[in-house]
């Protein structure tokens, strides 16, 4: 079980781990905010409105990855999606532009491990209870569901109404990943969802498992 004291001390080093992180990788996040402008033009962010904690919505941020103006066309894009920008394939693959949401830490919005927080769209394919139980925290920029779902976007490419399969398949099982975790939340468990998160993103081995669990879900 996690302490009352254990409770206090995460937003501490969410905070902490948020602000050296923006520090030591400000030379990356600039070069990464250069390539999106040359490579797609202005704004450099996007920022998408998403449920936190107690279902009170804020502005997430991201390196914005899609065309201008298409953004809420579909609440998710497959690898083949024409929406997305060159640059915005690279950045989307190795979750670069998701680099953007330690600035929400800071803010309190987020937390560094958590349930992802949901779009207004997604929220509402949830029970209830389950949704209640998913924002009674803060969202996280990684979470126990990211490492098995890094290659959503790629299973989903070519695949008809990939919109509705996310819905109807893999959002059910992230949410049953995300309420487990719930389940006995401690920043113990945190930090070994951090190193998967950091070793698996440019695994070759990892994002192959990820694409096999994610088809079967799909069959």
């Amino acid at each position: 079980m996690t302490s009352p004291r254990q409770h206090r001390c995460k937003p501490i080093v969410d905070l902490a781990c948020a602000a050296a992180a923006l520090v030591g990788l400000s030379p990356l996040l600039l070069a990464l905010g250069l390539w999106v402008g040359l490579g797609s033009g202005r704004p450099i962010l996007y920022g998408q409105m998403r449920l936190g904690r107690n279902g009170v919505p804020f502005t997430l941020y991201k390196f914005r990855s899609l065309q201008t103006g298409t953004g809420d066309s579909s609440s998710i894009a497959a690898e083949d999606d024409a929406r997305i920008t060159r640059p915005g394939l690279l950045l989307r693959r190795w979750r670069l532009d998701e680099l953007p949401q330690l600035y929400n830490v800071l803010r309190g919005d987020m937390s560094l491990v958590g349930p992802r927080p949901l779009p207004l769209k997604h929220a509402a394919h949830l029970p209830p209870e389950a949704l209640a139980a998913l924002q009674s925290v803060r969202p996280g920029i990684t979470g126990p569901a990211a490492v098995d779902f890094l290659a959503e976007d790629a299973v989903l490419a070519g695949r008809d109404e990939a919109e509705s399969l996310y819905l109807t398949r893999l959002l059910p099982e992230k949410v049953r990943l995300q309420l487990a975790y719930l389940a006995d939340p401690s920043p113990w468990r945190d930090w070994p969802v951090v190193w998967r998160t950091l070793t698996s993103v440019w695994s070759g081995r990892a994002r192959q498992r990820s694409a096999e669990h994610i088809a079967r879900l799909l069959e």
